[in-house]
């Protein structure tokens, strides 16, 4: 069975994932103790694929949140809300049906010309 960690860098941000197999990372804490001595850096945390450890998959350029215990995915506009029971970003705004292309200059839901169903 692979495991899976996070190297941090700045701000907790997702640099890289690496997978171990379970001899090198019987547990979380013998896997970043591994990874700090093959790498010769210290900031590592489990992490999964499918979101079954720390509410969602890590991937690069996620942020980690100790206090929440959680990935945290980047946020696709500056005024979306993170949304503390998913652990996603939401639009501060429901979408309607009239829309479905985000606008943040007017931080409401616009329709897409392109889209052939609107």
């Amino acid at each position: 069975m692979r495991k899976y960690f996070a190297k941090l860098g700045l701000n907790s941000k997702v640099k890289t994932i690496i997978s171990l197999n379970e001899k090198s990372a019987p547990t979380e804490k013998e896997g970043i103790e591994y990874l700090h001595k093959l790498h010769n850096y210290p900031f590592w945390i489990q992490c999964s694929k499918d979101g079954s450890i720390r509410k969602n998959g890590a991937g690069v350029g996620y942020s980690y949140d100790e206090d929440l215990d959680a990935f945290i995915p980047p946020s696709p506009y500056p005024s979306w809300v993170l949304n503390k029971t998913t652990y996603q970003w939401e639009a501060p705004t429901l979408n309607s049906e009239l829309g479905n292309k985000w606008d943040e200059a007017t931080t409401s839901w616009i329709k897409d010309p392109s889209d052939p169903k609107l």
